[in-house]
């Protein structure tokens, strides 16, 4: 028996005997002995709870944790220390990750219920002296979307979606350039021109960002404005000519333009400076894409706190008003909900329990290239054709951008309106002739049976996913415009055996509202008001995360729909015999082929052990913080060498210097801005207002 087992073995003993000083002593030796043994630390923890040291406790569990993320029991451990020193939000979470790693852990779920009774007895609120004398930032919400974007800010106890010059909650996607003044346009003013100026009107960007040029091609290819590929990145990159000169952006440029748009709505409203935001993404979107959103919200001038998942926000805008049932006022009782996030450009379907307070991701699923653009170019395709037959043979449309612009704009208006009717007009002017057909809403239903159909796919794989039968769903929550199709929302009525869908939540604006409750809980704001005060939101990975193993095999070390934040750390052995370096390809998705999945990064670690195959050990360790953003490291325990990871799709993100450079040039774009419209103002012998 070596040291530190002997240590162990006494450590025990002594615990046993309620003497618990020397047991403390015993296993703090076996830590010294061997401190990557979390049974020791996770013991000492226990010792420290008996002697109420709680400091001790709270930090030898959490190490047990750190060191060994897939115990159930080290949880329970750290959800002890945390309810005994009076952080009810902490033990609850700790007690919700260890359930997702095992379910059925009763000690884990009598911790929660105790949790919960003393939240029901004891939870406090500041008094609103202590809430006066607490300056709290503002943290605004952003649903970046796809098609239209939003701007909520949690104040005064409740969620306020705020409104742009226009008067409107949601604002499109949209930046253009004049190709003459080079006046720079956002928002709808950008999409009312787009048919005039499609060189120069960019849209839809939330589709490429974060991806390479070569993988975006179905995409691009239905882009009017030009998109090349910048060669030393791989990236996307899109280009205007104005005022005579070629100018390029990245997509994550065009989205920071968004997204100062939305600072900017939210600064006229709050009247003060906003520096800090929650952002949304869809749940599918991988490590790069959220990586770039960040970069975007630098570029607008914002500090990012946390990227959360689209239908996690709407949850939470559920959770806080949105129950379609009177006795669902409160959060106490447990509910299991599935939120259908449908929008502009993607799909999200998650499935999540509320209880407590506590909003849990189970699972999740979708498609980053779904949504209502896809039904309008479905629409689109079958207008051309029928146009073509009408004007014997003559097409107006292919190759034509502007003519096509106003076509999507056409078909986009008979899509919503088959929402309210049977039967809508597509009609518009080309040249001299003016052109018009009837669509029915069951021919819509028919041209787009594909990509609903789909929807239904995600649907059934994120309930396998999460353990739940359709039967199990108390409500299902349906969120973004979209959703507002007839077909889609009886095929889920009928998926579900007729239960009544929960329209209760303002589709348009339900993600931006969840993402002002995230920065409220973030800045404080929340524990001012009883209704936010115990909130806790806990997320999950969309895909499986892991490396490449021999025969270009897939060891997964992250499975899908992991509760995050979360670290976990595999052992893996060489290959060949005496290798001292060892090459890590980091990947993500569901194949056991990498060759059908996402390469995130490699990296080499040299100066391992010089051994026989397979006797020589690397530990790669997989860390996800809040944000769902990863760093990987790999480490041999015998030589100590260790690569932290520069993941490789970061020679695709943004350096310091770049993203300086974006910043000095959205701060000149909005001082041309500033200056074009006060321009205008003295015109029209107005003033600007301060």
């Amino acid at each position: 028996m070596g040291a530190a087992a002997e240590h162990k073995a006494a450590g025990n003993a002594a615990f046993a005997a309620g003497d618990y000083a020397s047991a403390t002593e015993h296993f703090s030796r076996a830590i010294a002995e061997d401190p990557t043994d979390h049974l020791f630390y996770s013991n000492r923890s226990a010792c420290g709870l008996a002697l109420g040291k709680l400091d001790e406790a709270k930090a030898d569990a959490a190490k047990c944790v750190e060191l060994k993320p897939d115990w159930a029991k080290g949880y329970s451990r750290l959800g002890q220390a945390l309810l005994r020193a009076g952080d009810l939000d902490g033990a609850q979470k700790a007690y919700m990750q260890g359930l997702g790693v095992d379910p059925d852990s009763e000690a884990l779920m009598d911790g929660l219920a105790e949790v919960r009774k003393a939240k029901k007895g004891g939870g406090k609120v500041p008094t609103e002296e202590m809430a006066a004398a607490t300056v709290i930032e503002d943290v605004i919400g952003i649903d970046l979307g796809t098609t239209y974007s939003a701007v909520a800010v949690f104040r005064n106890g409740e969620v306020e979606v705020l409104v742009n010059d226009q008067g409107e909650r949601t604002t499109a996607s949209w930046v253009a350039f004049n190709q003459h003044s080079g006046e720079r346009l956002i928002g709808d003013s950008a999409k009312r021109q787009a048919a005039m100026n499609t060189q120069n009107t960019f849209f839809n960007i939330k589709r490429i960002i974060g991806k390479g040029y070569d993988e975006s091609q179905d995409e691009i290819r239905r882009m009017p404005f030009d998109v090349t590929k910048d060669e030393a990145s791989g990236k996307p990159l899109i280009k205007s000519v104005v005022e005579g000169k070629e100018r390029e952006y990245f997509p994550e440029q065009i989205s920071a333009m968004v997204l100062e748009e939305m600072k900017d709505i939210a600064e006229k409203a709050l009247g003060h400076p906003v520096t800090k935001a929650v952002v949304t993404v869809p749940a599918y979107f991988n490590d790069a894409q959220r990586r770039l959103t960040k970069d975007a919200g630098r570029i607008a001038g914002l500090d990012v706190l946390r990227i959360i998942n689209e239908p996690t926000a709407a949850a939470l805008a559920y959770g806080l008003g949105g129950h379609s049932t009177a006795d669902a006022n409160s959060l106490d009782d447990l509910k299991t909900i599935l939120v259908f996030d449908l929008g502009g450009g993607t799909f999200d379907v998650s499935v999540l329990e509320i209880d407590q307070g506590v909003f849990g991701v189970l699972s999740t699923a979708g498609d980053t290239h779904l949504g209502g653009e896809d039904f309008d170019s479905a629409i689109a395709d079958f207008a051309i054709a029928e146009f073509k037959k009408k004007q014997k043979g003559t097409d107006h449309f292919t190759g034509n951008a502007r003519n096509m612009r106003k076509l999507r704009t056409a078909c986009e208006r008979a899509k919503r309106a088959l929402s309210a009717q049977n039967q809508a007009t597509i009609e518009l002017t080309v040249g001299d002739e003016d052109l018009q057909m009837e669509l029915t809403r069951a021919k819509m239903d028919k041209l787009c049976d594909e990509p609903i159909k789909r929807t239904l796919e995600a649907v059934k794989r994120a309930l396998s996913d999460s353990k739940k039968t359709k039967e199990d769903i108390d409500e299902i929550v349906l969120v973004g415009g979209s959703t507002r199709i007839v077909r889609i929302q009886t095929m889920l009525q009928e998926f579900f055996n007729g239960k009544d869908l929960c329209k209760s939540v303002n589709p348009d604006e339900a993600v931006a509202y969840g993402a002002a409750v995230q920065g409220a809980i973030l800045s404080g704001a929340a524990k001012q008001s009883k209704d936010t005060a115990n909130l806790l939101l806990v997320d999950v990975i969309p895909l499986s995360l892991g490396i490449e193993t021999e025969g270009r095999r897939m060891a997964v070390v992250v499975p899908r729909n992991t509760s995050i934040p979360t670290t976990r750390t595999e052992s893996f052995t060489t290959v060949e015999d005496y290798q001292t370096s060892v090459d890590v390809r980091v990947f993500e998705g569901e194949r056991q082929s990498t060759d059908g999945n996402n390469l995130l990064g490699q990296f080499t670690i040299r100066g391992i052990q010089r051994a026989k195959r397979g006797e020589a050990k690397v530990d790669v360790t997989f860390d996800l913080n809040s944000n769902g953003l990863l760093t990987v490291t790999a480490e041999d325990p015998i030589t100590k060498a260790k690569a932290n990871v520069e993941i490789d799709h970061d020679r695709g993100r943004l350096s310091e210097e770049d993203v300086n450079k974006m910043l000095e040039d959205a701060k000149r774009y909005k001082a041309e801005d500033e200056a074009r419209y006060r321009a205008y103002l003295e015109a029209q012998g107005r003033e600007a207002e301060e």
